[in-house]
C-alpha cells in the first residue's frame, strides 16, 4: 500500500500526524515547513485528502466554520505513513530556470543574462532572510525541521556565491 503513496500525500499524513488539521490548516502549514523545498497546490491538497479518505488512511470530520472540515489521521494512516517516510528517498532531480539560461547563456544576450542574474539573486537573498529568521523557531520545533532548514540556508548560500560568480555579474 505505501508504495502506492505519492510525496504529496506522504507529506499531507505526516502533518496530520502531528494534529486533525483542515485543508486549509494543511495548506498553510505545508507551506510554512515542507513548502521550502516541495511544492503543492491547494487544488493537489484537496485531491490527496479525498483519496487518502477513501483509502481510509484520514477520516474527515463534518463541516464546520465556512465548510471547513477537519481531517484526521486513522491508526492505518499513521502505520502507512510510517512505512512510506521509512522507505529509501528517491534521487532528488535539479529543476533550475536560471541554471539552463547560464547553460545557453551564449545564445543570450548579456544585458538580459545579467538582468536574469539580478532578479534570481534577490530571491534568493530574500529565501536566505526568510529561512534564516525560521531558524529559531524550526530549532524550537525540533532537531529534525532545523536540520532541513539548514540545508535550504546552506543552498541559499551556495546559489548567491554562484551567481555572484557569474562572469556576467563580475562584469561592469
Amino acid at each position: 500500500m505505501s508504495s502506492k503513496l505519492n510525496a504529496t500525500a506522504g507529506s499531507l499524513l505526516g502533518l496530520l500526524s502531528h494534529r486533525p488539521m483542515t485543508g486549509w490548516e494543511l495548506y498553510a502549514s505545508f507551506e510554512d515547513t515542507i513548502g521550502n523545498f516541495w511544492s503543492i497546490t491547494r487544488s493537489q491538497v484537496y485531491r490527496e485528502l479525498r483519496t487518502l479518505a477513501e483509502r481510509d488512511l484520514i477520516e474527515i470530520g463534518a463541516s464546520g466554520v465556512r465548510d471547513r472540515r477537519s481531517c484526521t489521521i486513522t491508526p492505518l494512516g499513521r502505520q502507512t505513513f510510517s512505512t512510506w517516510i521509512s522507505r529509501m528517498p528517491g534521487q532528488e532531480q535539479i529543476r533550475f530556470p536560471l541554471l539552463l539560461t547560464v547553460f545557453f547563456g551564449d545564445a543570450v544576450p548579456p544585458d538580459r543574462l545579467r538582468e536574469a542574474c539580478v532578479a534570481h539573486r534577490r530571491i534568493h537573498a530574500e529565501r536566505l532572510a526568510t529561512y534564516e529568521a525560521q531558524l529559531p523557531d524550526a530549532r524550537a520545533a525540533g532537531e529534525y525541521p532545523a536540520l532541513a532548514l539548514e540545508f535550504g540556508i546552506r543552498y541559499e548560500r551556495t546559489v548567491l556565491a554562484w551567481i555572484d560568480d557569474l562572469p556576467v555579474m563580475r562584469e561592469r
